[in-house]
């Protein structure tokens, strides 16, 4: 049987499981080891905060008990929810999808991780998501945030270049 089936389920592909759990996998442990390893350092500097372009971008100790913006802000049992849905949604597409365009794989795997990054420390860390990338403009801040965070964000845009119909291959026959 052909792996290149169009109706043949991705399930059964080695090379989407391939990319799908790879990225996965490296999105969680970046992401755990990354807050880990900031909030480690960070707690032994001046202010918990460490200027890594001033003017524009700061490592920091931020702790959010709601989701993007602080929306929901200690709803913990209803995000620890909506993030298990999310999971099951995402892998529902994921298993069930005919065939997956590369950038697709990539997007469901980045928002499977952002999603299992957040979701681990909402369990584990008293219903808080750790965030520590702060970029700002003079007194103007971007909510702090962390690469769970991130991932979610590259998926949105992984998507919306995946939903633009591929341009069809013309022949130039004046070049020839």
């Amino acid at each position: 049987m052909s792996t290149d089936n169009p109706n043949k389920p991705a399930f059964f592909s080695p090379r989407a499981h391939l990319i799908f759990w790879l990225i996965v996998a490296g999105g969680i442990v970046a992401d755990l080891w990354s807050k880990s390893a900031i909030f480690n350092w960070l707690k032994s500097q001046p202010f918990e905060t460490y200027t890594v372009i001033d003017g524009l971008f700061d490592l920091v100790i931020r702790e959010n008990t709601g989701a993007a913006w602080g929306i929901a802000a200690g709803k913990t049992t209803m995000l620890i929810s909506f993030s298990v849905i999310a999971v099951l949604f995402v892998s529902v597409i994921y298993f069930m999808e005919r065939q997956h365009h590369v950038l697709v794989q990539v997007a469901l795997a980045m928002f499977t991780s952002g999603i299992l990054g957040n979701l681990y420390d909402r369990l584990f860390n008293g219903g808080k998501v750790r965030d520590f990338l702060d970029f700002y403009i003079g007194e103007h801040h971007w909510p702090a945030f962390n690469l769970a965070d991130s991932m979610l964000c590259i998926a949105v845009g992984l998507l919306l270049l995946s939903s633009f119909p591929a341009k069809p291959q013309t022949q130039n026959r004046e070049c020839e």
